[in-house]
């Protein structure tokens, strides 16, 4: 059953994920221009597994423009060109190892070559946080918000290791 506040929430942050996503690929060309054969083409990005007791989150659908840049997809295709599956059957740590710059566990599925070029932007595409910042508060206030970021994220990084260093093995 969908939730009604999904139905309410998604139309407001899917088109905005989907700008920010643009301005990480447009801050480098070899992203846009690994997007561009692909033009037309489209992507799912589902997170799988999530918690029953959370409010189901919607399904990411953007298709590929001729610019190598992406467009939300008003409804979500019968059958992507490309499906990502993230793991989120912890949101939480999903997130944090978001915000540390981890890679999230993808499952890939459809055609060779865009799961390539998709995969090549997973390992290689980052957000340069700073450079935005720069143009928001200027470069001494930048610096020193990055600085604390970094350190925030290393901190971050230092616990998620320590409590998988705590989970029982089998």
């Amino acid at each position: 059953m969908p939730n009604p506040l999904t139905g309410l929430i998604a139309p407001a942050v899917l088109p905005r994920l989907t700008l920010l996503l643009n301005h990480v690929l447009s801050s480098e060309p070899a992203a846009t221009a690994r997007l561009r054969p692909h033009a037309g083409r489209s992507v799912s990005v589902i997170l799988q597994d999530w918690p029953a007791l959370l409010p189901a989150p919607p399904t990411l659908a953007v298709s590929i423009t001729p610019a190598g840049l992406l467009e939300c997809c008003a409804e979500v295709p019968a059958v992507a060109d490309l499906t990502l599956r993230l793991d989120a059957r912890n949101p939480a740590l999903l997130l944090t190892r978001a915000a540390v710059g981890e890679r999230p566990t993808v499952a890939i599925d459809g055609d060779a070559r865009l799961a390539g070029d998709v995969d090549w932007l997973l390992q290689n595409l980052r957000w340069d946080v700073a450079a935005d910042l720069d143009k928001l508060v200027g470069p001494v206030a930048a610096e020193q918000l990055a600085r604390l970021g970094s350190g925030l994220a290393a901190a971050l990084r230092t616990a998620l290791q320590r409590l998988d260093g705590l989970r029982p093995r089998p």
